[in-house]
């Protein structure tokens, strides 16, 4: 399909945003988060999926600290070992229950951290190299998302944070892939409508 102008965009949107300065990445970050939880539905969660942010994403190790204090369950994801593309979701209390994992991320340590076989978020943080208007994602060519996803046996609301230049006007789309609800950046949330 359009796999190379897919992977040149990614190139182009990583070394953007690992270029950031830290101050905007801050700065930008805590606007993401007060729009975040200005939205009820999000601010009282019971169970929120989020990722812990590497090379210049949005920060949202203050929103695992929000839905902590207010006795929120916290997921997150953890590659499987030897299993490219695929993506167990393991239930978080502390940051001891977390270290150095895949791709140079923070995941759950797995002799640490409880396993969730059946996952049952209210709402899951996507991180994402891009969204389009339409919701659609550009991820990071793993499929870890695109797989997860559709195993759900719930209806989260799925919220893509992004700085301003990470939303494009529309993104190349496969048939697997699945919108995001809203897309929220340091200005503006964009609510997706369902039928588009």
């Amino acid at each position: 399909m359009q796999e190379p102008s897919k992977n040149l965009l990614r190139i182009a949107l990583r070394t953007r945003r690992q270029n950031l300065p830290l101050s905007l990445v801050q700065e930008d970050s805590a606007s993401i988060r007060d729009h975040l939880l200005s939205l009820e539905r999000i601010r009282v969660a019971c169970s929120v999926m989020l990722y812990l942010p590497a090379r210049g994403e949005v920060d949202t190790w203050p929103l695992l600290d929000h839905f902590w204090a207010r006795g929120s369950e916290i997921l997150l994801p953890r590659c499987r070992d030897n299993s490219p593309g695929i993506m167990d979701v393991y239930a978080v209390t502390s940051r001891e229950e977390l270290g150095p994992g895949c791709f140079g991320l923070i995941e759950p340590r797995a002799q640490r951290a409880l396993l969730v076989p059946a996952p049952q978020p209210e709402v899951i943080i996507v991180p994402a190299l891009a969204f389009d208007r339409r919701g659609y994602r550009l991820g990071f060519g793993g499929g870890y998302y695109d797989r997860f996803l559709p195993t759900l046996g719930c209806a989260p609301l799925l919220v893509g944070p992004a700085y301003a230049f990470q939303v494009l006007e529309s993104l190349p789309v496969e048939p697997w892939d699945r919108p995001v609800d809203m897309v929220v950046t340091p200005e503006s949330t964009l609510h997706i409508p369902a039928e588009q």
